[in-house]
């Protein structure tokens, strides 16, 4: 029996194969998976070379080299090869590379620009529209805003706190979890909650999520995964990224969460009526005038 992932491949060809060989990674057999590593390393590198050059770049057979092509959903060689060119020019290729100790500040540059890149344009092909449309409905229909987050997602709330009053929306944005407590125990029907959370597991913030609902508000849960969390939201938003561990890379969930709100922020502007998009000209306009004498 195939694994799922490759059952899944199979069964939507046109997926881009750098995310079909992403998704089949945990499935792969060892000797596949050193193929599959070197093309998410650096995949344009594949695009001109032969069987025989990938099974001696990874250091494996010919056949091995085939089957991890089957394994990822392609026909065969030409087949791999002809979708990762399609996936190339799609966007940005994607890459692992890791930093080392002797790179560069230039490489270095170099590599943190080209993950976050990567990892963006990631993020964004992921994004459900249909859950975006109602994210922002709920946003635009809020009484007050509440957003809540550890860590590097409380970084998040408070880019979102900056934002959202500016088009007439009363919120906070809590990180102690005792205010938090308070806060979410204190919210009414027409008040939303939004819980910040790349792993979708923070027992608090679940908790929080609770309380929020219990006392008749929304929960909008703006997460990195569909865990635990997602089951006490009204309206999920996954921002899947690609994350990982090593100890140089930057925090992509925070980044792509960011950028998220900075999406949402911008649609709920765009719904608000003319006398409150003439306030936020306004209103510019003198943060303008701060900063030509230098005061801001």
């Amino acid at each position: 029996m195939e694994p799922k992932s490759t059952e899944q491949a199979r069964s939507n060809p046109g997926v881009d194969i750098l995310t079909a060989i992403r998704q089949a990674l945990p499935d792969l057999r060892r000797s596949d998976r050193k193929v599959a590593d070197l093309v998410l390393e650096d995949p344009s590198r594949f695009l001109s070379a032969t069987v025989a050059e990938t099974a001696e770049l990874a250091q494996v057979s010919q056949p091995t080299v085939i089957r991890f092509c089957t394994a990822v959903g392609c026909e065969g060689f030409n087949d791999f090869k002809l979708r990762l060119a399609h996936s190339l020019a799609l966007g940005t290729p994607a890459t692992h590379s890791a930093i080392a100790a002797f790179d560069s500040v230039q490489v270095i540059s170099g590599k943190i620009f080209d993950y976050t890149i990567t990892s963006l344009d990631w993020a964004r092909r992921q994004l459900d529209t249909v859950r975006m449309e109602a994210a922002v409905s709920l946003l635009a229909d809020a009484a007050r805003l509440e957003f809540f987050g550890f860590g590097a997602s409380a970084i998040v709330a408070l880019d979102a706190q900056q934002k959202f009053p500016l088009f007439g929306i009363p919120c906070g944005a809590e990180r102690d979890l005792h205010q938090m407590t308070m806060q979410a125990g204190m919210m009414r029907p027409g008040d939303v909650a939004v819980v910040i959370s790349n792993t979708a597991m923070t027992k608090s913030l679940i908790e929080v999520a609770q309380l929020a609902r219990r006392n008749g508000a929304k929960v909008l849960g703006l997460l990195g995964a569909e865990g635990p969390l997602a089951q006490y939201c009204d309206v999920v938003l996954v921002v899947e990224t690609l994350d990982n561990t090593d100890a140089y890379t930057p925090t992509i969930s925070r980044l792509a969460a960011l950028v998220t709100i900075d999406i949402l922020s911008t649609a709920v502007a765009l719904r608000r009526d003319a006398e409150q998009a003439n306030r936020f000209k306004e209103m510019k306009q003198h943060l303008a005038r701060f900063r030509a004498r230098g005061e801001g």
